[in-house]
C-alpha cells in the first residue's frame, strides 16, 4: 500500500530528526570539554608563571615590566574564568535542556506511532474478515450452482424417480439459501471495511501525520534555538573577554622603561661617596701617613668600596670583637670628665658604629617575638618605611651616621669642657670654672637630645645589643638594663592588651616558622591579621590561642576588614 510506504518514510524521518538532536548534544558536550580543558590549562599556565611565591622584597617586582607581566597573568586567569563560564552555560542551556526536551519528544513520538499502529491493525483485521466472508460466499455460491444443475439434470432423467427429483430440488434450494446468506454477510463486511478504510485514510492517519509533523517542526525549532545559543553563549562573555584583552594591552602600555631604570638605580646605588684623591706621603721627610679614615663609615679605599671584608662576621658582643663598656658612651649616662692628663675618651664614632651598621645590614623583622612594644612605639616621621628594605637600610644608615657624628661632636665638646673646668679649678689664675657651667649644661642637653633621637629612630639597635645574629642571647657583656635606650623594652609584654585584628588570612603554603619572631602555619590554616605588611614582605598574625608572629606575606591570601 502506498500509505504504508509513506508511513515508513515519516517514521524514519522523525527518528533521524531525534538522532540529529542527540548528535548536536554530543557535539556541544565535547565543545564544553574543550572549553574546560582550555580554561584549566590557562589557569595552570598563569599559576606556573605567577611570582606570588617570590618575596615581595625582590627588587625586580617593583619594575613596571614585571608588574605588567603579573597583570597579564591575572588577566589570563580572568579570561580562563570566562571560558569556564562559556562551558557552564553551554552545558546548562543546551546539553541539559535539549536532552530533557529530547526525552519528551521520544515519548510523544512513541505515543503517536502506537496510535497509528493500532489503527493499522484494526483496518487489517477488518480486511481479513471481509476476505473471509468473500471466500465463503464464493464457495457457497459455487456449491449452490452445482446442486441446482444436479436437480435439473435429475428432473430430466427418465430413469430418476420422483423422490430423487424432489430430494435434488430441496438440496439445490438449501444451497441457494446458504449462498444468499453468505452474499449478504459479504456485502455487510465489505460496507464495514470501506467505511473503516475511509476513516483510516481520511481521518485517523492524517491526524496522526499532522501530529508527527507538528512534533518534528517543534523539534527543528528547538534545535535551531540551540544553534543560536551556541553562538550567543560566547557572545555574552565577549565584552568581558574584551576587557581582559584590554587589560593586557594596558599592561603593555604601562611599561615605563625610563622609570624602571630610575627604580633600579635607586634600589641598587650604594650610597657611598666616591673615594677622594690620595695624599702624597713624603717618607724622605719623615712625615707620617695622613689619616684618610676620618669620615665616619666611609670606605678606606677601593677594596673597601667593593666590599672586600663584607663577608667577615662582626657582632657587638662576640669574643673576637668584644667592646668595652666605655664604647657605649652615647647610650649610657654622662661620665665624669677625665683628669686633664688622663687617657683620652674612646671615640664612639668608629668601632660601635661600624658594628651597628653591619648589623643593620642584616636587619629583618625583629627576632624576639615578645617585643610587642617595638611595633607600638611612636612612629618615626622619617623612617623611610615606604622604601624597600635595601633602600631603607641605606637611608637609615645615613641618618644614623649623621646623628652619631653630631653626638660624637657633642661628647668631645663635653669632654673638653670637663677637662677645661678641671684645669680652671686647679689653676684659678687661668679662668673661672663657673663660667663654663652654662656651656657644660647646654652640651649635656644636646647629648641627651641626640640620645633620645637615637633611641626613638633606631629601636632596632636594642635588638642587636640584646641578641646574637641567630636570635640567641649573647653570653658575654650583657647590657646595663638601666640604660635609657633599653627602657622601652622593660614593659610587661604579656599583660598588655592584644591589638584588635584588622583582617584575616588563609595560608596557601606550609611555613615552618623556624626563625625567632616568626610563627609556623599549615596550608589552609586561617589566622587573624594584626599588622599589615610594611613593604618588607612580612605580615604579623595571631592564632586563636594568642600566639603571635610574622609570616611571609606571599604565603597567604589576606582579607582586610572594611
Amino acid at each position: 500500500c502506498s500509505w504504508f510506504d509513506q508511513y515508513d518514510i515519516i517514521e524514519k524521518h522523525t527518528q533521524a530528526g531525534l538522532e540529529l538532536v542527540e548528535k548536536y548534544v554530543k557535539f556541544v558536550k565535547e565543545r564544553t570539554e574543550i572549553e574546560q580543558n582550555y580554561a584549566k590549562h590557562l589557569r595552570n599556565l598563569s599559576k606556573k608563571y605567577n611570582l606570588k611565591r617570590s618575596s615581595k622584597d625582590e627588587p625586580e617586582c617593583r619594575l613596571s615590566s614585571y608588574q605588567s607581566f603579573l597583570d597579564i597573568l591575572n588577566e589570563m586567569n580572568d579570561y580562563a574564568g570566562q571560558r569556564e563560564l562559556i562551558a557552564e552555560d553551554l552545558m546548562m542551556n543546551i546539553c541539559i535542556d535539549l536532552t530533557k526536551y529530547l526525552q519528551e519528544l521520544k515519548q510523544e513520538r512513541k505515543a503517536y506511532l502506537m496510535e497509528a499502529k493500532k489503527a493499522q491493525q484494526s483496518l487489517e483485521m477488518t480486511y481479513k474478515q471481509l476476505d473471509s466472508s468473500k471466500k465463503r460466499f464464493e464457495r457457497e455460491w459455487r456449491e449452490s450452482e452445482r446442486t441446482t444443475q444436479y436437480a435439473e439434470k435429475t428432473d430430466q432423467d427418465i430413469n430418476a424417480t420422483k423422490a430423487d427429483v424432489e430430494k435434488a430440488k430441496q438440496q439445490a434450494h438449501m444451497r441457494a439459501h446458504v449462498a444468499e446468506d453468505c452474499k449478504n454477510d459479504y456485502a455487510a463486511q465489505l460496507q464495514k471495511y470501506n467505511k473503516e478504510q475511509n476513516q483510516f485514510y481520511f481521518q485517523d492517519m492524517p491526524l496522526i501525520f499532522n501530529k508527527l509533523q507538528d512534533l518534528d517542526e517543534r523539534r527543528v525549532r528547538k534545535l535551531a534555538q540551540g544553534y543560536i545559543l551556541f553562538s550567543d553563549t560566547e557572545k555574552h562573555v565577549i565584552p568581558i573577554i574584551g576587557k581582559c584583552l584590554e587589560g593586557i594591552t594596558k599592561a603593555g602600555t604601562n611599561v615605563n622603561e625610563k622609570n624602571d631604570s630610575l627604580v633600579l638605580i635607586e634600589q641598587n646605588k650604594s650610597g657611598f661617596e666616591r673615594p677622594g684623591d690620595l695624599e702624597f706621603e713624603d717618607f724622605s721627610q719623615g712625615i707620617n701617613r695622613a689619616s684618610s679614615d676620618s669620615s665616619l663609615g666611609t670606605p678606606k679605599g677601593p677594596m673597601d668600596l667593593l666590599g672586600k671584608n663584607r663577608s667577615k662576621n662582626f657582632w657587638l658582643f662576640s669574643k673576637r670583637n668584644k667592646l668595652s663598656s666605655s664604647s657605649l658612651t652615647p647610650f649610657s649616662t654622662p661620665t665624669t670628665p677625665s683628669p686633664a692628663n688622663g687617657p683620652p675618651s674612646p671615640k664612639f664614632g668608629r668601632d660601635p658604629l661600624s658594628y651597628c651598621l653591619k648589623e643593620i645590614n642584616k636587619t629583618v623583622k625583629p627576632r624576639i617575638s615578645s617585643f610587642r612594644t617595638l611595633r607600638r612605639s611612636p612612629t618615626v616621621t622619617e623612617d623611610f618605611g615606604h622604601l624597600p628594605p635595601e633602600q631603607r637600610r641605606k637611608r637609615l644608615q645615613h641618618k644614623l651616621e649623621e646623628i652619631c657624628k653630631e653626638l660624637q661632636k657633642e661628647v668631645d665638646q663635653s669632654e673638653a669642657l670637663g677637662k677645661m673646668k678641671d684645669v680652671y679649678e686647679k689653676n684659678p689664675q687661668m679662668g673661672d670654672p663657673d663660667s663654663l657651667l652654662s656651656q657644660i649644661s647646654q652640651t649635656s642637653q644636646n647629648i641627651e637630645r641626640l640620645r633620645g633621637e637615637l633611641n626613638k629612630a633606631f629601636p632596632e639597635l636594642c635588638v642587636f645589643f640584646f641578641c646574637s645574629p641567630d636570635g640567641a642571647h649573647s653570653d658575654e657583656s650583657p647590657p646595663d638594663p638601666s640604660q635609657a635606650i633599653y627602657a622601652e623594652f622593660d614593659d610587661d609584654f604579656e599583660d598588655e592588651e592584644l591589638a584588635a585584628p584588622i583582617g584575616k588570612c588563609t595560608a596557601m603554603y606550609n611555613f615552618p616558622g623556624a626563625s625567632e619572631g616568626t610563627i609556623s602555619m599549615q596550608e589552609g590554616e586561617v589566622l587573624a591579621v594584626v599588622e599589615e605588611d610594611k613593604g618588607d614582605g612580612w605580615t604579623r598574625v595571631r592564632r586563636n590561642n594568642g600566639d603571635e608572629g610574622y609570616i611571609p606575606t606571599s604565603y597567604v591570601t589576606i582579607t582586610l576588614n572594611k
